[in-house]
């Protein structure tokens, strides 16, 4: 049986992150995180097959050749993203619904591929300066690349109407109980938006 798949997407910075985490905390929801595979280096504290499955470029490549990714994409130059089909199948053989902290091209992606089972929420900013704001304070990247995520997330912005609901995190707590009721609604009431 298949479970559901619940995708957020954003612009860096949205606060997706931190609507995800909540959610994972609301056990009647029934969910797990989507380990994402990536090209990059581990940022801080991240730890390999708990916030990322780290991979070589040579080793994302031949995962792409064996077409083992539900989506992936390039997001900047030999930096990779993917969600691997292994991932999934992991969690659904568990009984529980996926979660996704995702990029807006990957999230969509994956609606396009299960749109039945898919609740595709994009969480929009207050604004671009605010974005640039909170990158800055995380002080985990360099102002070249804040600069290339904005840029990104002008682009980002504009795919909003494509998801099924917008949230809108402009206050903390009122986006985290409009995502709570949004994820019940569809994994508990099978409602779809």
């Amino acid at each position: 049986m298949k479970g559901k798949l619940i995708v957020f997407s954003a612009p860096s910075g949205s606060g997706k992150t931190t609507i995800v985490r909540h959610l994972l905390e609301q056990s009647d929801l029934n969910l797990e995180f989507s380990i994402s595979a990536a090209t990059r280096e581990a940022r801080g504290k991240e730890i390999n097959g708990k916030d990322y499955y780290f991979m070589s470029l040579d080793q994302f490549k031949q995962h792409i050749k064996n077409e083992d990714f539900v989506e992936w994409e390039e997001v900047y130059r030999d930096n990779f993203y993917g969600t691997l089909k292994s991932e999934v199948e992991r969690i659904w053989a568990k009984g529980k619904n996926v979660i996704f902290d995702i990029d807006v091209a990957g999230g969509l992606r994956i609606k396009s591929k299960f749109p039945k089972e898919t609740l595709a929420v994009f969480v929009k900013p207050p604004s671009v300066d605010e974005l640039k704001r909170r990158l800055k304070e995380r002080s985990t990247e360099s102002e070249e690349k804040i600069n290339m995520r904005i840029a990104k997330a002008h682009v980002e912005l504009a795919t909003a109407p494509q998801f099924d609901v917008i949230i809108k995190n402009y206050d903390l707590e009122v986006a985290l109980d409009e995502a709570n009721q949004l994820v019940k609604g569809f994994v508990i009431e099978g409602k779809n938006h």
